[in-house]
């Protein structure tokens, strides 16, 4: 049966009430980052010759990447445990797919890959769950559009959706008109089989995993940063890509979770080992630290341009704080996790400019406001953001019922961990999703329990 159909099919939810079960204790390794994982593959596949993966992280999400590198030429193979080799086919040479490309429930799978795929001469036909199929791709439609690919989108730029790629494509200067890195890395990836140089301006800066990776394939990128922080980054077409060596960090998405649990839980002290802290995504680490949250760094080193580090982080009294919306995109995928910590910290915490998580596996300001009113928790909703009133470290009543995840993955995980600092527990209606970014988060959790 097909992720879509498994999800679409309400009898095979697995639901799970969370409990509080005393300190969590021990040292973990969480999975590879998704960002660095996505683009591994995808570089892989461009690259002549053969790029070895190690740390890879096994969700749905990087394997639906990988089966369509697949399906258009390159050889995908997995040799281990979180370890793949990649021969590429060169840029250039991306065969037309046989069959629709699925990409399950990964945004990000879908918008870079139709970056790859506008620059070659092929037509690819995009689909995927119905929770992908829902989110919006014309943001992407535009900028590719400009360069010359021609798209058929089912009704409001969704999926699913047909792309006709142009060779040779137009190479442009685009400016992002919102802040966003999946935009950035489709066009820098149509630029790569581009003639002439392709430009973004982005004025808000976002996550730079596709930068620094496509200089370590060795493509020609620069960035420039101008005096109001805006970056261009301009990329040389028919880049010849070299096969790469990664050890994929641990995704910080993926360790905010056990943050937050172990600064919300008296008692804890876990070690997590081998976290990227590239500083597009390092975020959260620096607003719980204002929070007063103990998270210390150590044996901090580089891996394959990213910065890496093991976090070692304790039970603390946190404090609320206004979040300086201008860190918003360093740490978006993670406020889910956030605002469980500032339930439970000393005071009012205030987020805006969150605009963004309305529009993303689900609406997350709606949801988690929702949840967390549910679990007993002070929570006012605005427009672009929460206002929460902590519990000054007291723990939450829980849940009566189950609380709706719209099969969101991040919302199950931040109310995993909500129940963990509550007096009754908080059931989530449904914890298959979580498998899509991190499927051994309830073994991972339980460890620590024990």
């Amino acid at each position: 049966m097909s992720h879509a159909a498994d999800i679409a099919h309400p009898a095979a939810t697995r639901p799970r009430r969370f409990l509080p079960a005393g300190p969590l204790k021990g040292t973990i390794r969480v999975p590879g980052d998704k960002s660095i994982s996505h683009r591994s593959i995808m570089l892989g596949a461009l690259a002549v010759g053969e790029t070895r993966v190690t740390g890879l992280l096994e969700g749905e999400d990087v394997l639906a990447t990988a089966a369509a590198m697949r399906a258009m030429g390159a050889s995908v193979e997995r040799t281990g445990e979180g370890a793949w080799s990649v021969h590429g086919v060169g840029v250039g040479a991306l065969l037309q797919p046989r069959s629709p490309l699925d990409m399950g429930n990964s945004g990000t799978s879908t918008r870079l890959l139709m970056g790859l795929v506008a620059s070659h001469p092929i037509t690819a036909t995009f689909v995927g769950d119905a929770s992908l199929s829902k989110r919006p791709m014309g943001r992407v439609i535009e900028p590719l559009s400009q360069m010359g690919a021609s798209f058929e989108a089912s009704e409001g730029g969704r999926l699913p959706l047909i792309l006709k790629g142009i060779c040779p494509a137009v190479p442009i200067s685009y400016r992002l008109p919102v802040a966003s890195a999946q935009v950035k890395s489709a066009v820098l990836l149509a630029g790569l089989n581009t003639p002439g140089v392709t430009t973004v301006i982005e004025p808000v800066p976002t996550r730079d995993h596709s930068e620094r990776m496509l200089r370590g394939f060795g493509a020609e990128l620069n960035v420039e940063v101008e005096a109001d922080g805006t970056r261009i980054i301009t990329i040389r077409g028919e880049a010849e890509l070299k096969p790469q060596t990664i050890d994929v960090p641990g995704d910080p998405s993926s360790a905010a979770f056990f943050l937050v649990a172990a600064l919300i839980t008296p008692g804890s002290e876990v070690l997590i080992e081998n976290v990227g802290l590239n500083p597009t995504r390092a975020g959260l680490v620096t607003v719980l630290r204002q929070m007063g949250g103990q998270i210390e760094e150590v044996n901090a080193r580089e891996v394959g341009g990213e910065p890496v580090a093991d976090l070692l982080v304790k039970h603390s009294a946190l404090k609320g704080i206004e979040v300086d919306p201008a860190i918003a995109p360093s740490m978006i995928d993670e406020f889910p996790a956030l605002f469980v910590a500032a339930a439970l910290a000393e005071g009012v915490t205030t987020t805006s400019g969150l605009d963004e998580l309305r529009v993303k596996e689900s609406d997350r300001l709606a949801v988690m406001a929702a949840a967390l009113t549910a679990a007993g928790a002070r929570i006012e909703e605005r427009e672009d953001g929460l206002v929460i009133t902590g519990t000054g470290g007291e723990p939450l009543p829980g849940t009566a019922g189950a609380i709706a995840t719209h099969l969101d993955h991040r919302i199950a995980m931040s109310m995993a961990i909500a129940g963990l600092a509550s007096k009754n527990g908080v059931e989530v209606d449904d914890t298959r999703p979580i498998a899509t970014s991190f499927p051994v988060f309830e073994t991972m959790l339980d460890g620590l329990m024990a």
